[in-house]
């Protein structure tokens, strides 16, 4: 396989499950009329910043792929923490389980710490790429924790 060809797969992935899930969620969208924290963004930013996420989810991937340092364990750990990703808007938003978003962010959030550290020893570049993705998670666990204390 190409390289491009590589990196066009490992980009579109999370790019199109991401996208698939924002549509799925989009009609039980209720963070307009949700009581919000002090630094809460606006609702359209989070497509963009979430795009921009997917897209270098997808590079450091591919950084590996395109090297050969893909390993089982990683494939595992990347593959999990997307899924896990993807499932917290449909407990947050479609089941309105915000306490328990609580918890699954945090697992998200271990599952990322995991997978930078499995990246970081592979390339690291591929590793660093991936610590915004960790921190916009803190900030959505903070917007979580928020918006279920203000919302209960």
């Amino acid at each position: 396989m190409s390289k491009l060809t590589i990196y066009v797969e490992s980009i579109l992935i999370p790019v199109i499950l991401g996208s698939l899930i924002g549509i799925i969620t989009s009609n039980y969208m209720d963070y307009s009329i949700l009581q919000k924290p002090v630094l809460s963004p606006p609702g359209i930013i989070f497509p963009i910043v979430w795009t921009i996420l997917y897209i270098l989810m997808g590079v450091s991937y591919a950084i590996l792929e395109s090297n050969e340092l893909l390993n089982k364990k990683i494939n595992i750990i990347y593959y999990l923490q997307l899924f896990v990703n993807l499932l917290w808007s449909v407990f947050f938003f479609v089941l309105k389980w915000r306490l328990f978003s609580i918890f699954w962010i945090l697992l998200l959030i271990v599952l990322v710490i995991i997978m930078i550290k499995e990246f970081l020893s592979k390339n690291k570049l591929s590793g660093l790429l991936q610590i915004p993705y960790l921190l916009w998670l803190l900030f959505a666990l903070y917007l979580n924790i928020s918006i279920y204390l203000l919302n209960r």
